[in-house]
């Protein structure tokens, strides 16, 4: 049997998902009663994974779904969960941060990355085996070490100052096949080591075949997703949507998701089949207010942030400054069950100023936006250990944004 539910439903079982609609802590509430590893666990398994972005203009990408979703909390802490053993990295949805207990689920794609590697005759793994076995054996006499600690003669940039040296290209290969792995960072470069000197023994030893590990990928996915359509679970873990729907046939055969329509016929409706996780909740109302890096899940598949909220996205990082629409680093503006508009943010560190460089309102936005936007961003400055907010005069909603800091 299918099952409608309304779009409006849908928007508010996905935020739920995501772990949107609890209590937030304020930066007035007692460090002790702030959230700690006790909270952040929980959250990092619910979410399944934090995508990890190296642009730092207003705060690692990493950082932002906790902030947003719990509000002011210690980022060491966050620190000492991602660099213990509970925590690791992955190629996963891009380079992200998952429960250890998924990195045998991605055992396949290390062994894919590996053919794809060999079987290309002019790859750099096939020119450079000698550098491929003299890693390994460096980091089996002196253990987990970052790229910029290996002594060599290949170790210095190839090109400009992003290129990477042969030992970063090794390290990193290695780390897609699986030889390597990821034992944490420092100052956010990322350190490597060989399994043994990191993960514990059952999960080194784990051997899980392809079609059930896809089938335990989408059944993550689509708990955190809540409800999603085909593209949406694959897209999670960065699957094929012809390895994803066999997944989904046979979870849907067990119980665990449930086909439905979201919307019916019209501009409101999915217009394609969707699936609920049996455990979803079904809230009647969302209250959330929160900046979403744009690496969030919530909006990181931009066509089910367009089918959710009607918002659409393309960050604009990479598109030449006057190209730009809305600004270099913009994050959305969640408030409840919509995104009502975008900010574009920058850390300045040094003068202990968030800068709010263009402020943009979606059409109709609530009337109490500018004031609980003004709050949220008050609570961001602190988080950041921030003294000032400024706002430019850029964008529609600069002029109401500012007058409502100015006021306040």
């Amino acid at each position: 049997m299918v099952t409608t539910v309304s779009a409006a439903l849908a928007r508010r079982i996905a935020l739920a998902a995501q772990g949107f609609g609890a209590p937030i802590r304020s930066g007035d509430s007692p460090p002790l009663a702030q959230p700690g590893l006790r909270q952040l666990a929980p959250l990092v398994s619910k979410l399944g994974l934090l995508q990890i972005d190296s642009v730092n203009v207003f705060e690692r990408s990493h950082y932002l779904p906790a902030f947003s979703r719990l509000g002011v909390y210690d980022k060491t802490e966050l620190d000492r969960l991602t660099s213990g053993t509970r925590i690791i990295e992955y190629w996963a949805h891009e380079a992200s941060f998952i429960p250890v207990n998924t990195l045998p689920l991605l055992r396949w794609r290390m062994n894919d990355f590996r053919a794809k590697s060999l079987a290309n005759g002019d790859s750099w793994a096939n020119a450079n085996p000698a550098m491929i076995t003299w890693l390994l054996a460096e980091l089996a006499d002196k253990g987990p070490l970052p790229a910029s600690a290996i002594e060599h003669e290949s170790n210095r940039r190839n090109g400009p100052w992003w290129g990477w040296s042969d030992v970063k290209v090794g390290l990193e290969t290695l780390f897609r096949w699986g030889d390597l792995v990821a034992a944490g960072r420092t100052r956010f470069e990322r350190s490597y080591g060989l399994p043994e000197q990191v993960l514990p023994a059952e999960i080194r030893n784990a051997e899980i075949a392809r079609p059930t590990a896809i089938r335990e990928l989408i059944s993550i996915s689509a708990r955190a997703h809540g409800i999603g359509t085909l593209a949406d679970l694959a897209d999670y873990f960065r699957l094929k949507t012809a390895d994803a729907l066999p997944a989904i046939r046979e979870l849907e055969d067990s119980g665990e998701l449930l086909p439905v329509s979201v919307g019916g016929r019209g501009a409101d409706g999915w217009g394609k089949p969707a699936w609920l996780h049996r455990d979803a909740r079904l809230p009647r109302r969302m209250t959330a207010t929160a900046l979403l890096t744009p690496f969030d899940p919530v909006v990181w598949f931009r066509p089910r942030a367009e089918r959710l909220f009607d918002f659409h996205y393309r960050i604009e990082i990479y598109t030449p400054e006057p190209k730009r629409v809305f600004g270099y680093y913009v994050l959305p503006i969640l408030l409840d069950d919509r995104i009502v508009g975008r900010l574009d943010l920058k850390n300045d560190r040094q003068a202990g100023v968030l800068r709010i460089q263009a402020a943009w309102a979606e059409p109709h936005p609530p009337a109490d936006a500018p004031a609980r936007i003004a709050a949220a961003l008050r609570e961001t400055a602190r988080w950041q250990g921030l003294t000032d907010i400024t706002v430019a005069p850029r964008g529609n909603f600069a002029a109401a944004l500012a007058a409502e800091l100015h006021h306040t």
